[in-house]
Parts: C-alpha cells; structure tokens; sequence
C-alpha cells in the first residue's frame, strides 16, 4: 500500500523474489497527497487503504511509502497484528552509513529535518557527514509521470548534493522509480560511481521472511496483480507502464 505509485518498487521486488505471488497494490489517488496532511489525517487515509487491501485477505501488508510509515505504522499495527503482519519502509540510512560518508538523503520537504528522519541519521550515521535533500515537487512528478517535471526536480536536488557525496539514500519510495536519473544527474566526472539505496529490495525479503516463504525467483511466473484505487477495482494506472516496475508487473502477471 502507498498513496500511489511509489509502491511498485516493493511489488515488483516481491515479484522478482516470487513470482508465484499473489499480489494486491492498494493506493489512494482520490487522496493524494499525504504529505502535506496533518499526521492524523494520514492516519486515517492509510488505515483506509491498508483496510482495502486487508479486505483481499493478504498474508502480509507492506506499508511501501515512508509518509505512512512515519505517522501511521503504529495505529496500523494496532488494527490488522497480529492476524495480518504489517511492513513498514524505513529509509535506507543504515546501510548507507556502513559504507562510510559523505551520505546524502533525499525526501520530501515534509520527511527532510524530521524527528523521525533524523532520529535515523543520529542512530545509524552518528559522525558521519550527511546532508538532508528536500526534493520539492519530485515524487508528485513521478507520480504523474511528468518527464519535464521529473528532469526539472532532480536536477534542482542534484545542485543541493554535495559533489563528494558517495552515497545517496533515496528516502521516499517514489524516487526509486527514477533511480538510474538520479545517479545520472549527481555522478560527478573522475569520481567513484555513486551507490544510491533504496528500501524495496530490503522490505521484499523483510515480508517473506515474516511470512515464512523462501525466495523462489525461479518459480512459474503465476502470480496475479489486484489493483485497487481508493478501494475501486482498477487496471494499472497509465503512469505505471512508464517505469520498468510497473512494465514488468503488467507483463508478467497482467492485472485483475
């Protein structure tokens, strides 16, 4: 679940781990944005989309967005656990920081300078030189699929990168979508090659091994894929099929 698409990164890293997997993508476009929501209200937009979601009898629900993750985990946790394992995505900070600084996170204007956020840096990256990106405007353009937008948002992010960044987290799970633009628009000439870290790859494994089922990427390709908008019944949205997520859920498994 998500507010909206920046849940197929985590979908299709399910898909490559299982693609015997049964899946439901369960947003909220009739809700959108959650950012700039006072904490309860998101609360309640997620508890209606995770309920949604719920309602197809899953064996696990990942919360792919860090807005939600931030303010509504634990009242999501309160309702569906323990009948229903619930996922949260946690920026990936902590790996980032194992590989030494400088680091840079991006995310939203409302998650950059967060408690939460940089709860993380202090806990995982303590001593290390890390700068915080807000990337204004990113994950909505993603969202629409609006090249210009996308091309527009991270090269403004990319300006406020520090040149010698070794690593970038990308702290909203939209941006994972637009990963290799990213690492286009902030690999610097006669540097290393940036590492960007995304969550998707980790919350994947995270829900198999909460739910007890080994990866098996050479598994039948027999998995279906539920799509559901604001609780309707829906195909993919048409800026999914602009990313390689979205391409590779429709082809391999085409939804319901």
């Amino acid at each position: 679940m998500d507010a909206g698409m920046g849940l197929l990164a985590a979908a299709a890293a399910v898909r490559r781990l299982r693609p015997d997997a049964d899946l439901v993508l369960s947003s909220d476009p009739d809700g959108m944005p959650w950012g700039p929501r006072t904490p309860d209200d998101i609360t309640a937009h997620a508890l209606a989309t995770a309920e949604a979601a719920a309602a197809r009898r899953p064996e696990a629900l990942i919360v792919a967005c860090n807005t939600a993750s931030v303010h509504a985990l634990p009242a999501l946790r309160a309702r569906l656990e323990p009948d229903l394992p619930v996922i949260g995505t946690v920026p990936a900070i902590k790996p980032a920081a194992s590989g030494g600084g400088p680091v840079a996170v991006w995310a939203t204007p409302a998650t950059t300078g967060s408690p939460y956020q940089r709860g993380l840096i202090e806990e995982f990256a303590h001593g290390l030189a890390v700068t915080e990106v807000p990337c204004p405007g990113l994950s909505d353009a993603v969202e629409n699929a609006d090249e210009a937008a996308i091309a527009h948002a991270v090269a403004a992010a990319a300006k406020r990168t520090p040149d010698d960044a070794r690593a970038i987290v990308l702290g909203c799970t939209h941006y994972e979508l637009v990963a290799e633009r990213i690492r286009a628009a902030v690999q610097r000439p006669r540097m290393p090659p940036l590492v960007l870290h995304g969550s998707a790859g980790a919350v994947a494994a995270q829900t198999l091994r909460r739910i007890g089922e080994p990866p098996a990427p050479g598994a039948p390709a027999e998995g279906t894929v539920t799509v559901l908008l604001s609780g309707r019944a829906a195909p993919l949205p048409a800026p999914a099929l602009t990313y390689a997520e979205g391409r590779l859920l429709q082809a391999v498994s085409p939804t319901r």
